[in-house]
């Protein structure tokens, strides 16, 4: 039997993230089954299996690929020269997860991965371990911006970020550009 090039099990395991995807945003994270990520996808119910043994493997999987993207950009941005100050890190993040709210975005698909991530400790584990190292991009942020106490205004800075995405996608409101005046209202005094 010919081997299967890696870029052949690539675009398969693509195709399978993309379907899933697709339903997960169609019919919500607990409606989807995997039934549905097979049909969407096109394929064969072994050639599913072969790559991901279960939904939450399929959701771990997708939540990977969204922390490596923010991971990189925030992980940039903390480490730049000259150093950013809070507020110019703080509308970065904002920025970037603005973009990710969309129809289409990423952040769309962090509320159910974090509710479920309450259910499963395999998953918890994992959501645990990808928070704590962005929350560190913020504390060095501040650290390297002078803030007098890093690990605390970091961690802050941080939570504003999920509140932000929370409220687009919940209620469609705030735009980035009021969030941020708010930000820096709360921060200038």
């Amino acid at each position: 039997m010919p081997r299967v090039s890696e870029e052949h099990l690539a675009a398969r395991r693509r195709q399978i993230l993309d379907a899933a995807r697709t339903c997960f945003l169609r019919e919500g994270f607990h409606a989807t089954t995997m039934h549905h990520v097979i049909a969407e996808a096109g394929l064969s119910v072994g050639a599913v299996y072969r790559y991901f043994k279960s939904k939450n493997e399929i959701v771990k999987a997708i939540a990977e690929e969204a922390f490596i993207e923010i991971d990189k950009r925030m992980g940039a941005a903390s480490q730049r020269e000259p150093a950013m100050s809070v507020l110019e890190f703080a509308e970065h993040a904002i920025s970037f997860i603005d973009a990710q709210s969309g129809p289409q975005g990423a952040f769309r698909m962090a509320l159910p991965v974090w509710a479920e991530a309450l259910r499963d400790p395999v998953l918890g584990e994992f959501v645990n371990g990808k928070f704590s190292k962005m929350r560190g991009h913020f504390i060095l942020a501040a650290k390297r911006a002078g803030v007098s106490n890093p690990e605390a205004a970091g961690t802050v800075l941080f939570g504003l970020i999920p509140a932000f995405g929370v409220q687009r996608l919940l209620t469609g409101y705030p735009d980035k550009e009021t969030f941020f005046a708010g930000i820096k209202v709360l921060m200038e005094g």
